[in-house]
């Protein structure tokens, strides 16, 4: 990724392209029924390869995906205990990262100093969660809140995303309700007013009006008779790097976003809806299959037709990343300044960062076009 210094020379856009992640914050990973006992996973946030696995009291635990004696992938070795096992050698690492454990070494031989790289992880809402960033911050840094989960009254539908395009892209395709067009033929919304807009440093929130009628209507109960047309507001809050979307009482989305590497990020999504349905269907085993249904009748259709315009934008800006590109929508301009602003602090505020570079990273940015709606 660039510079600090040569990203504040670059349109807002260009610089919200090419930005890294702040790794201060908790990321997915898995779903949790992914992660077996026993069976260790490679993940990877943001460049970084790593491995996860569950130890034998259920627990999850995260360590960088090389051997620190030569370098071999963990995530192909074993889980003993809560221990992870080289495939190679046969050294044995807890959960810490320390060698415990060489099988050749003698009884009274002392094991040599040596740690793999560890990585806070945790559980919650069904997923795995990785903190890669500084491991001092992972006890103050809270997961995003899910108020809904595991509360009676909603259903809960899990929607996995895979895309090949940088996080900057995805994300503004979920600020972004002015794309309702895409989704006409699904019956999605339509006719998108932006109301409000608010930005911090951490922060994007931004309320649209919007209409349904059709099939969507009628799903989410949102019409007297499921074909009126009704007006909403859609209420969005990305508070980086995950995004919590709310349609007035009726459904919440929670967006969790893995940034895997530059062109590639994945998505891990809850999604809650009041459905108008009996409650003997909302709960117990004929749920999951009710979840497989909604899940690939609608959302996925959705989410295709996204996958599509995301993975589209991204290859022509790989094609010719200086192309000028003209943004309209006051809510895209304030998420690629909040998601660039995340980066560069995360730079100034690093070990890594050279005096130099500290330097260079405090000259003020240039002059852009702004709406009057950004605050």
């Amino acid at each position: 990724m660039e510079s600090s210094a040569v990203l504040k020379g670059q349109p807002i856009y260009r610089r919200a392209r090419a930005v890294g992640i702040n790794p201060n914050y908790w990321y997915p990973v898995l779903w949790s029924h992914e992660l077996k006992p026993g069976q260790p996973a490679a993940v990877h946030i943001w460049q970084t390869a790593m491995v996860v696995y569950r130890g034998q009291t259920g627990s999850v635990h995260a360590m960088a995906d090389a051997c620190p004696h030569k370098g071999v992938e963990l995530h192909r070795g074993e889980v003993h205990g809560n221990n992870l096992v080289c495939p190679y050698h046969g050294w044995e690492f807890d959960s810490s990262g320390t060698c415990v454990q060489i099988p050749y070494y003698p009884d009274d031989q002392k094991l040599p100093c040596v740690k793999a790289i560890s990585y806070p992880a945790q559980e919650a809402y069904g997923i795995v969660w990785v903190f890669p960033g500084d491991a001092t911050l992972a006890t103050t840094t809270p997961l995003p809140e899910v108020p809904q989960h595991g509360q009676p009254g909603w259903f809960m539908v899990r929607i996995p995303a895979h895309f090949q395009a940088h996080f900057s892209i995805c994300n503004e395709n979920t600020m972004d309700v002015f794309h309702g067009f895409l989704h006409k033929e699904l019956q999605g919304w339509y006719d998108p007013k932006l109301l409000q807009l608010k930005r911090s440093d951490e922060d994007v929130t931004a309320q649209y009006q919007v209409s349904y009628e059709g099939f969507l209507s009628k799903l989410l109960g949102l019409g007297a008779q499921g074909s009126d047309t009704t007006t909403r507001t859609v209420s969005i809050h990305y508070r980086y790097p995950h995004y919590a979307t709310s349609l007035e009482s009726v459904s919440s989305l929670y967006l969790m976003r893995l940034p895997v590497g530059p062109t590639e990020t994945k998505s891990f999504s809850l999604l809650f809806l009041k459905l108008p349905l009996p409650q003997w269907l909302l709960s117990g085993p004929i749920s999951r299959l009710l979840e497989k249904v909604i899940l690939h009748s609608v959302f996925l259709k959705f989410l295709h037709q996204d996958v599509e315009m995301i993975e589209s934008e991204q290859r022509n800006y790989s094609i010719d990343p200086q192309r000028k590109y003209t943004e309209v929508n006051p809510a895209i301009l304030a998420l690629q300044r909040t998601i660039v602003g995340q980066y560069e602090r995360f730079l100034e505020t690093s070990q890594m960062s050279s005096p130099k570079a500290s330097k260079e990273s405090s000259t003020p940015p240039s002059q852009e076009a702004s709406n009057g709606m950004l605050v």
